[in-house]
């Protein structure tokens, strides 16, 4: 049984619900992009929006990783009929992103989620494996954590290994002395599993495990989550 020394942490949906969080950060996003430009903007169905999404990233395949890149252009797309002046319209993108990112970072946590991570912090090495562009400094919990790794910091997504491979970097622990936790099956658990890389699922939901025969170690309350890494690493 490996004992573990670090444990890494996927953020969306793993901490809070992102869905909820992405809606409101949206939709205030929209009113105020309205407000400021004056007039009302045709922004399309759910559909429309994503398909815009998918054709930028068609073009320019770094915005896979890099999302404050993509909204930009998302923004731009919305807005740029609106401006004469090239330089307006950088300003005004400019603005609107850091509104959202604002917005984006007001998410709610899950029960217990600050608390199990500063009980945690006292004795693990503690860090961040994130897709998504969430900043934990932004967030009032960034002191809890050695350090935090996003889609940018190594050009990639998760499942593909330099999350892990940087962790593992910056801690100097071994991946049989790492856990990972995310709620993500492919993403999160069979992207450090391929590694070699102590997993648990949080699993909100009660959802199937689907990847195979082989179902991982997993949890729906984060109130649980110290005693079964005591229970199931010996810690």
């Amino acid at each position: 049984m490996s004992s573990i020394l670090l444990i890494t942490f996927d953020l969306d949906d793993t901490f809070w619900d992102i869905k909820s969080t992405i809606i409101n950060a949206e939709m205030n996003s929209r009113k105020w992009s309205e407000d400021r430009i004056g007039e009302k903007i045709e922004w399309g169905t759910f559909e429309d929006f994503m398909k815009i999404r998918n054709e930028l990233v068609k073009e320019d395949t770094s915005l896979e990783y890099d999302l404050g890149m993509l909204r930009k252009k998302t923004i731009a797309h919305h807005t740029k009929k609106f401006f004469k002046d090239a330089k307006d319209l950088d300003e005004f993108i400019e603005d609107a992103y850091t509104f959202f990112l604002g917005e984006r970072h007001k998410v709610t946590f899950y029960d217990n989620v600050v608390s199990v991570l500063e009980q945690l912090s006292a004795e693990y090495k503690l860090g961040v494996l994130t897709n998504g562009n969430a900043d934990v400094n932004k967030l009032g919990i960034g002191h809890l954590f050695d350090f935090s790794i996003s889609s940018m910091d190594v050009k990639s997504n998760k499942p593909d290994k330099a999350h892990f491979v940087k962790a593992r970097e910056l801690s100097q622990i071994d991946f049989k002395n790492t856990l990972h936790v995310g709620d993500h099956q492919v993403n999160d658990i069979l992207g450090a599993r391929k590694l070699g890389i102590n997993t648990m699922w949080f699993n909100l939901n009660n959802l199937d495990w689907e990847i195979d025969e082989n179902p991982p170690i997993q949890f729906n309350k984060w109130s649980q989550f110290i005693k079964l890494v005591e229970k199931s690493y010996g810690n």
